[in-house]
């Protein structure tokens, strides 16, 4: 499909692909007051779901609920790759409280339970997972710098040595430099885990709370301050619509929807900010047990 192109052919299936997701976005609507019950009927199936709190990159228009989660990266020896999450039942009284970073929000797993990632390995605790953001083999990448960089390569900081004049012809050049990755996806009979990776001058800016982001909460500075690093950041890479993958300045098209310079789903018009850190709720779906 060419890359500037905004809905689905007719023959791609998109229709049955609707109607098995639905469900999931449905239960993103849920109120606080539904959530009891929610519980109730969900969670002898599996571990975790339930109300959650999440910190992610937030939605400004579009049918989109809410965010999509923020995954703090860290970067050893050049090499980029997510905190690993803690599971609801492991946390500790005073992480309960405290939660990641100060942030009061505990970081854990439920962060990820919607779209149906809940059920892939990768997101089974006990998988033995390095963590590591790897450039995404297929489909063949959104970026033309990424198809000189063969799938399953850890992604590093080297890559990314050109991000503050990188440019696309799409939006303004000298944003930030974006990559498509996976995360926690390797090995036998694993699903792709699809992430995104953005290196950008404001991402310093922003976890600083300076300039246009003077007025964030402590909240989020505690968390922004664990979360990224040296000018990145990582965000799951599932619409919260009708789990889609997004993109940072990878369609054409987005610029009918003022959404050139910012993460836009072709699939139904939703646009989120990655500038533009939220700390929100949604009920997250039970994870099987093993």
């Amino acid at each position: 499909m060419p890359l500037d192109s905004d809905t689905y052919p007719t023959e791609s299936g998109r229709r049955r692909f609707v109607k098995g997701v639905v469900g999931s976005a449905a239960l993103s609507s849920v109120g606080a007051g539904g959530v009891a019950a929610l519980d109730a009927t969900t969670g002898p199936q599996g571990s975790g779901g339930g109300r959650t709190e999440f910190f992610g990159i937030e939605n400004i228009d579009g049918p989109a609920p809410r965010g999509m989660p923020i995954i703090p990266i860290e970067i050893k020896n050049g090499e980029l790759r997510g905190k690993p999450p803690k599971t609801v039942d492991s946390l500790s009284e005073q992480e309960k409280t405290d939660g990641f970073a100060d942030s009061g929000v505990p970081y854990t797993f439920s962060w990820f339970q919607y779209c149906g990632v809940q059920s892939y390995a990768g997101l089974n605790p006990e998988r033995d997972a390095d963590n590591y953001f790897r450039a995404s083999g297929s489909p063949p990448a959104a970026y033309d710098w990424q198809q000189d960089v063969s799938g399953g390569t850890i992604l590093t900081e080297s890559m990314f040595d050109d991000y503050k004049t990188w440019g696309n012809g799409i939006g303004r050049p000298g944003i930030g430099k974006p990559a498509m990755a996976t995360w926690r996806s390797q090995g036998e009979n694993a699903q792709t885990i699809p992430v995104q990776v953005l290196r950008s001058e404001r991402i310093s800016d922003m976890a600083n709370g300076e300039g246009e982001w003077s007025d964030l909460s402590d909240s989020i500075l505690s968390f922004l301050q664990e979360a990224t690093a040296n000018d990145f950041i990582a965000w799951l890479d599932k619409c919260t619509h009708f789990c889609c993958a997004p993109g940072f300045k990878h369609l054409s098209g987005s610029a009918k929807f003022d959404a050139e310079n910012l993460v836009y789903c072709g699939c139904h018009q939703s646009v989120y900010n990655p500038f533009s850190p939220v700390r929100k709720d949604f009920v997250a779906l039970p994870r099987p047990e093993e």
